[in-house]
């Protein structure tokens, strides 16, 4: 792979931009595989490339039945956050941002993270003791959270109103190192190091069936021929029933539309994240200058990559209560992602009932911001066969035993 730098750039220039090569390559599948992995999202790809980093398996195979990035990764609003109440979820969103943090570096690729900072709003009393609690429990995890007054807010973001016609705002919980990410970048630099390994990005390649034999799995049917495999992992959002289904089982997962959209492009009016999970709102700024803007799942099940009316009026109505400023803002465009929600609102890295299967899923709308950590953890999985440290509170099994993460707040309504 050839490296980027300010050197290349400037040669580069020199020759009129002719020298530079593909990111990666547009391969034909291979008869076998040491791992199969379905999806080159975000999740898929950072399996892959940590299991050639990390475990040294790069006979792996990234299968996408469109094109690379245009799932929930390529659908998101980059908000980047560990600041989560459960020890596991704490654990695993913390990796995450700290893989985050040197991400560009490690990948030789600028993705673009911001560490802008990100608020919490409080806008009752039953939230302003949550978010104390969470700022007690992140200090017993190592994360560096505090609790803010309501002053400081109007400090960071002088737009808002903090006396809105439904709900004050009363303070927020404030993580410093939160913040944003370039999507695209996420994608494109986990896929260009995938392929300098060796790996092979295959796109346009739907998977039509999973094969089995004695309980084990032996490979996958697809639009492209069978691919046979050691072992499959299958990272696919919102199709992972459908997929699950393929292999003979049953995932407590439901799937649901997320929308978000932004404005046009205005001058920089907001530097942090700002999520409202009362009302169901937040926002950020674009380095374009587009205000991106969201708020909770759309409702009722469905594969739909988009969202409701409904939705979209009540959360732009909370919105324009409590930033009145963008009241005269024209929509740019609106798109929608597929969630794939448990229980519990907490994720499933797992082995399952077929042998050397293993399911990544069930991340709700905190997708992108554990793209590295999640990576990292099923990477050890499919390597090891059994989960490490990071991935083992998040089994199936705790379905069947109780053992459930509650994140419904954190990871089911806001992001």
């Amino acid at each position: 792979m050839r490296r980027y730098s300010i050197f290349a750039v400037a040669r580069e220039a020199l020759r009129y931009q002719s020298g530079w090569e593909r990111a990666w390559r547009a391969p034909e599948p291979k008869k076998r595989y040491d791992v199969i992995v379905v999806g080159a999202g975000g999740h898929g790809l950072a399996t892959a490339y940590y299991l050639g980093k990390v475990h040294g398996i790069k006979n792996v195979a990234i299968i996408e039945k469109g094109w690379l990035g245009g799932g929930n990764s390529g659908r998101n609003t980059t908000i980047i956050r560990s600041n989560y109440l459960q020890d596991a979820s704490a654990a695993i969103f913390e990796k995450a941002l700290q893989l985050y943090e040197g991400l560009s570096r490690d990948l030789n690729y600028n993705v673009m993270f911001s560490p802008r900072g990100l608020l919490m709003l409080a806008q009752s009393e039953h939230e302003v003791r949550g978010y104390k609690r969470t700022v007690y429990a992140n200090a017993l995890q190592d994360i560096k959270t505090e609790w803010i007054p309501r002053e400081r807010v109007k400090e960071l973001v002088p737009i808002i109103n903090l006396d809105g016609p439904r709900y004050p705002v009363l303070g927020a919980l404030y993580q410093e190192r939160g913040g944003t990410a370039r999507h695209d970048a996420v994608n494109w630099g986990y896929a260009r190091a995938c392929d300098a390994m060796g790996m092979d990005i295959i796109q346009q390649c739907e998977v039509t069936g999973i094969r089995t034999e004695n309980g084990e799995v032996r490979g996958v049917d697809t639009t492209k021929g069978s691919i046979d495999c050691g072992k499959l992992a299958v990272v696919v959002a919102g199709h992972s029933g459908v997929l699950a289904n393929m292999a003979g089982f049953r995932l407590p997962v439901e799937s649901c539309p997320l929308q978000a959209w932004v404005s046009e492009p205005i001058k920089p009016v907001i530097d942090v994240v700002v999520m409202a999970n009362l009302v169901h709102c937040y926002i950020s700024q674009s380095d374009k200058g587009e205000l991106v803007l969201g708020g909770g799942i759309d409702h009722p099940n469905n594969y739909t990559q988009r969202g409701s009316w409904y939705t979209l009026e009540e959360t732009t109505r909370a919105l324009v209560e409590t930033y009145p400023i963008i009241s005269r803002l024209k929509m740019l465009r609106q798109w929608g992602g597929i969630m794939d929600i448990t229980g519990d609102h907490s994720p499933i890295i797992s082995k399952t009932p077929v042998r050397n299967m293993f399911m990544d899923c069930g991340w709700g709308t905190g997708g992108f911001k554990a793209i590295p950590g999640s990576g990292w953890a099923m990477a050890e999985l499919v390597a090891r066969g059994e989960p490490g440290p990071l991935a083992a509170p998040f089994g199936l099994d705790r379905f069947r035993e109780g053992r459930f993460i509650d994140e419904s707040v954190a990871a089911g309504v806001a992001h």
